[in-house]
């Protein structure tokens, strides 16, 4: 009798803790944003949970009935779906697709896994429905902007190297040309000084629309920079040729163009034309002919189209001052490194100092590396320059941790032709051991114009980089081609948001939901943020209350001379 109670309270508390389990998963269910649909094979049995009413206004009692579900997506969506919700009959145990409502206004995410015996027989099966209208919007905003100009709405300057390099590898095969024109509105800065700056955007959004209608499948056109326009032409030919486009251009810049509130520009155009294979066989050497005869244009009175030829390029360099300087200050290691800090948005506590070289000439006059930095790398300076910046850098820091102890992180700027030397990582790791230095307290940062040439090979490198300990930043992020497309393949640790987007993030919606976007993506990669350009204490707030990790800008740190970062160190003992 006592063994008869003991069996009957063991099933009773057996009873109780099953009914405990099952109220925990319906409560996991519940409080999730997912419609589930479970289906017992065995037991032909089926249970909804979750959200499903407010997903669905039916319910499933038979597996026939999940035809249904077919009538809530786009016509297009069916057959794939078909092949997801029943994915046992082609044996797998995971499947997924993203399908929009009927409506047009909604995004689904359908997700099947499929539990099978030993034998092989499918048992169990979950169907997960989640709602990722939201998602959906995100990563469209973002596929825009790694693409597109937000000024103008025409391909931004490295997509449109993306797909000039696809012409190109296409013209090699059918021995085909492929020309280039780099068109400048002249004396832009006379509008924009004169007629203020929103009359001056308002131009190059309307020029700019002007030229997208020349676009089609083998004509692409792209926003190069300010008042600068770059149009790309397969096989030119009739209407696409080079010269029917300036004569549509003549004919429509011989007319104003009428802004908003009544106000006239009337503008001219200086266009320099290159073609594959003539004047260069990759992307960026092509644009930069174009660009070099636009300039002879400018210099030989605007208003006209120029042809690449092999004496113009060797006039335009032979005659470039600054370059000859340069090659000078490299040879004597005439440059300066200046730090700018960087902090954490948290506490405002110092997170490390991202080195920034600075030249100045025999005169006394400071060049900005905006203007040195283009040359040096079209030259090959930039490879003597960046091996001092990173010897030098390395060397300030290893005495600044040795007086102080106090731990932090060094970034330095890496370029595309820099990165790309086969003996870049051991020279970088040379150094490091030369002074002593923990790997993970050094940072390279990388621009996405790295990543155009060859993506495997930049990629490996990455990967030995950060197997040393070393970390990487990926910086003016949203400014490129490949920022959406790659960064989930990227090994990088830091992601640096462009000041383009600080600028007017407290301003301007999309800014804001791209920006959001952009902290929420990262991290969920694991990947920290930091915001470049941070000048007023409103844009720290709003970062602060949207998660972004690290702040770097006028407000907390100007670039500063190594003295001044040794005070900085002093006050922090």
């Amino acid at each position: 009798m006592n063994e008869l109670h003991y069996q009957l309270d063991l099933l009773k508390a057996m009873n109780q803790k099953l009914n405990a389990r099952e109220k925990m998963y319906k409560m996991i269910c519940d409080t999730s944003n997912c419609a589930y649909l479970y289906y017992s094979f065995e037991k032909n049995e089926i249970i909804t949970m979750g959200k499903w009413r407010e997903f669905f206004d039916f319910d499933i009692q038979d597996m026939k009935d999940i035809a249904r579900i077919f009538d809530e997506v786009e016509d297009v969506c069916i057959m794939p779906l078909r092949d997801v919700l029943f994915a046992e009959k082609s044996g797998k145990e995971c499947s997924e697709l993203e399908c929009r409502h009927r409506d047009g206004k909604c995004w689904y995410s359908f997700r099947t896994t499929v539990i099978y015996d030993e034998l092989g027989a499918a048992r169990d099966k979950l169907i997960v429905v989640e709602d990722t209208t939201k998602q959906k919007i995100q990563r469209d905003e973002l596929i825009y902007m790694a693409h597109y100009d937000a000024m103008t709405g025409l391909f931004n300057r490295n997509y449109f190297v993306t797909l000039l390099g696809e012409f190109i590898r296409r013209a090699k095969v059918e021995h085909s040309i492929v020309s280039v024109m780099v068109v400048d509105i002249d004396d832009f800065k006379k509008i924009n000084d004169g007629m203020g700056m929103v009359i001056g955007d308002e131009l190059i959004q309307t020029f700019g629309a002007f030229l997208k209608e020349f676009s089609d499948e083998n004509v692409i056109v792209c926003h190069l920079n300010n008042d600068v326009y770059c149009i790309a032409i397969y096989d030119p030919s009739g209407s696409r040729s080079v010269e029917h486009i300036h004569k549509s251009i003549e004919g429509r810049t011989a007319s104003p163009f009428v802004m908003s509130e009544g106000h006239q520009a009337s503008v001219t155009v200086s266009i320099g034309v290159a073609e594959y294979p003539e004047a260069a066989a990759s992307a960026l050497d092509l644009i930069n002919c174009a660009e070099i005869v636009m300039f002879r244009c400018k210099s030989m009175g605007k208003n006209t189209i120029q042809y690449f030829d092999t004496p113009i390029l060797n006039d335009f360099l032979n005659n470039i001052e600054m370059e000859n300087k340069l090659k000078e200050a490299v040879f004597t290691s005439n440059f300066l490194l200046y730090f700018q800090p960087q902090f954490y948005t948290g506490n405002k506590k110092l997170r490390g100092v991202e080195a920034l070289i600075r030249w100045k000439d025999d005169t006394g006059h400071m060049i900005s590396p905006d203007v040195f930095i283009p040359i040096a790398e079209k030259n090959g300076c930039i490879v003597p320059i960046g091996s001092w910046v990173v010897e030098q850098s390395v060397r300030y820091y290893a005495g600044w941790r040795e007086r102080y102890g106090i731990p932090f992180v060094v970034s330095i700027n890496i370029s595309a032709v820099q990165y790309n030397r086969e003996d870049f990582v051991e020279e970088l790791l040379r150094i490091i051991e030369q002074y002593q230095v923990k790997p993970n307290e050094v940072e390279i940062e990388i621009t996405e114009s790295i990543l155009i040439e060859d993506f495997n090979k930049v990629i490996e490198k990455l990967k030995v980089l950060r197997e040393t300990g070393i970390r990487i930043s990926l910086d003016d992020f949203g400014t490129g081609f490949s920022s959406l497309s790659y960064l989930k393949k990227l090994p990088i640790d830091t992601l640096k948001i462009d000041k383009s987007f600080i600028d007017t993030v407290l301003t301007d919606g999309a800014t804001r939901i791209i920006t959001e976007s952009i902290i929420n993506m990262v991290k969920s990669l694991g990947v920290e943020s930091i915001a470049e350009g941070v000048e007023e204490e409103a844009q720290y707030n709003y970062l602060h209350a949207i998660g972004c990790d690290m702040i770097q800008g006028y407000l907390l740190g100007r670039p500063q001379p190594p003295e001044d970062i040794d005070k900085m160190l002093q006050g922090i003992l």
